[in-house]
């Protein structure tokens, strides 16, 4: 019996899916939504290699009508780069439409917005035998609605927003990024804004990282310079991220999002009892605080505030 949200049950969906995502998922449970109905879904390489399915029709309908989805790990080497990757991971990045991905680092007192649904990871590309193309995909609409996410955010926190790209080189989607900050800027006055090309940001995370509050930027760059933050912060073992499509009046499903430890399968430690769960216990308070942020529960208790996915 799931607890009641606005007359109907909290359902959680849950994926362990490969490597130690099998070993941290279950610590996490207990961070779920008291008395929450909580569905497990059997997605990943063992089923692949099975059966060849990766992400079915019935899976993607029973997390739709889920509340959120807490995610596990993707990734055996015993399937080829790319296949469960871009079948179950990417594939549920496309249903769910979560266009943001947010990435907390309490330790370093910093956030990363990272735009999640264009870029390089949009699946657009080539490949014959002695040459290969991918594309990077930049639209307004995708762009615009993540950079408003994250000035609403900034606006919340210490009023710092700096946006990552690389504008010298690539000019075009860089154009068109700077184009949509600028807008967006224009509306939120009390934010200070600052720009840094990607490289420089790494630069600057390794030897100051109290110069940032909030880090707005594409899929690639957001996904490598936030990796490089976990090291700072500790390791992957600490970092988890909300995969969210944060407005109601948009979302294409019940589910608000994909919440998950960052730190891949990890098959070289995988059974051997080293996995640390600290990251799939943060990914899942993440899960909790944003279910109950937009119930009556949540609102009454300011449940909310331990990580929410509005003020980290």
């Amino acid at each position: 019996m799931g607890e009641a949200t606005g007359g109907r049950v909290v359902k959680i969906a849950v994926i362990a899916g490969d490597g130690i995502g099998r070993e941290v998922i279950p610590v996490a449970l207990s961070e779920l939504p008291p008395d929450a109905e909580v569905i497990g879904l059997d997605v990943g390489a063992e089923r692949y290699l099975s059966t060849g399915e990766l992400l079915t029709e019935q899976d993607t309908a029973v997390i739709r009508d889920c509340d959120a989805l807490l995610f596990g790990a993707i990734g055996d080497p015993r399937v080829p780069d790319g296949v469960l990757e871009r079948g179950v991971l990417i594939e549920l990045r496309r249903v769910l439409d979560v266009y943001v991905n947010l990435r907390p680092f309490p330790e370093l007192g910093l956030v990363f917005v990272r735009e999640n649904s264009e870029g390089l990871y949009a699946g657009v590309g080539d490949r014959s035998a002695d040459s290969a193309t991918e594309v990077s995909v930049n639209t307004r609409t995708a762009i615009e609605r993540c950079t408003r996410y994250a000035f609403e955010l900034a606006q919340q926190r210490d009023g710092r927003l700096t946006w990552v790209h690389k504008t010298n080189v690539l000019v075009n989607a860089g154009g068109l990024w700077r184009d949509v900050v600028t807008l967006v800027a224009a509306e939120h006055p009390e934010v200070e804004v600052s720009y840094e090309h990607a490289d420089a940001c790494a630069y600057h995370l390794a030897l100051d990282h109290g110069r940032y509050d909030v880090i707005l930027t594409e899929n690639l760059f957001g996904d490598v310079l936030s990796d490089l933050a976990a090291a700072l912060a500790g390791g992957l073992g600490l970092a988890a991220s909300a995969n969210l499509h944060p407005d109601p009046a948009t979302r294409p499903s019940r589910c608000i999002g994909l919440f998950e430890p960052v730190h891949g399968s990890a098959p070289d430690i995988a059974g051997k009892g080293l996995a640390d769960p600290t990251a799939a216990i943060r990914a899942a308070r993440m899960l909790t605080d944003a279910v109950l942020q937009e119930t009556e529960v949540g609102r009454a208790t300011g449940r909310s505030k331990r990580g929410t996915v509005t003020t980290v």
